[in-house]
């Protein structure tokens, strides 16, 4: 392992790993053909294959765990945002991986070191090292290390986004029906109305909340009733 994929590694947690291993982690296809260089079994390309799947799966557990009043549809595309080819990008980027990645020269001439789909691939590919070579528990570890912060961004995301479509996808996956809104009062002057809404659902209350809109008061409601069942949901 040269010493710049040591730095690499000891940055990441994960200077353990076979260092063979890291280095046809960082391997592009593109050196197949260099002289010298060893045949198509050697590249990245069978370490992202496997370091695709424990993204997936370390992802997934995070979500399911993470948020126990989320439906499967809602934690489906948010999976899918999380791993994807550009996010992927992104995180490979900020670690500066496109300086590590061994390439050809012709690739490297063409812009290889910053294109998404070898950056992407390439962090795939330590996560499988990681995954081969030291297990689950580990490069689920690295999978929440590098993607701490997007995780982060899209689940807030989500959370404010619309809870009211949170809420709906929720109850329908449960009961086949949407919750229904009911304004219950109205306070102040027309010029500072204030509506109070319940989130109602075959008769029973699931949250209630105030806004300056009844919009505004139903995604209140539809947040109290997310919150309400977290909190029934936690051991």
């Amino acid at each position: 392992m040269t010493r710049r994929i040591k730095k690499l590694a000891e940055r990441l947690g994960i200077a353990s790993v076979d260092p063979p291993l890291l280095k046809q982690a960082l391997s592009h296809r593109s050196l197949e053909g260099e002289e010298g260089q060893p045949g198509h079994l050697w590249s990245n390309e069978r370490l992202e294959f496997l370091g695709d799947a424990a993204l997936d799966l370390a992802v997934a557990s995070h979500l399911y765990r993470q948020h126990p009043d989320w439906s499967e549809g809602r934690l489906t595309r948010l999976k899918a945002a999380a791993v994807s080819e550009a996010t992927l990008g992104r995180i490979a980027r900020a670690i500066e991986l496109g300086d590590y990645i061994l390439m050809s020269p012709a690739e490297e001439q063409s812009g290889g070191r910053d294109r998404t789909s070898i950056l992407a691939d390439a962090v795939e590919a330590l996560i499988g090292a990681v995954f081969l070579d030291q297990g689950f528990v580990r490069a689920r570890r690295l999978v929440l290390k590098l993607l701490k912060d997007e995780l982060e961004a899209i689940e807030r995301d989500a959370r404010d986004r619309d809870y009211k479509t949170i809420l709906q996808e929720l109850t329908q996956d449960e009961t086949k029906a949407a919750p229904v809104y009911r304004v219950v009062e109205e306070r102040g002057p027309d010029h500072d109305k204030r509506f109070v809404v319940e989130a109602m659902l075959g008769g029973d209350t699931l949250g209630a909340g105030a806004g300056r809109s009844k919009k505004e008061a139903e995604q209140a409601a539809a947040r109290q009733a997310l919150e309400r069942r977290r909190e029934t949901a936690e051991p």
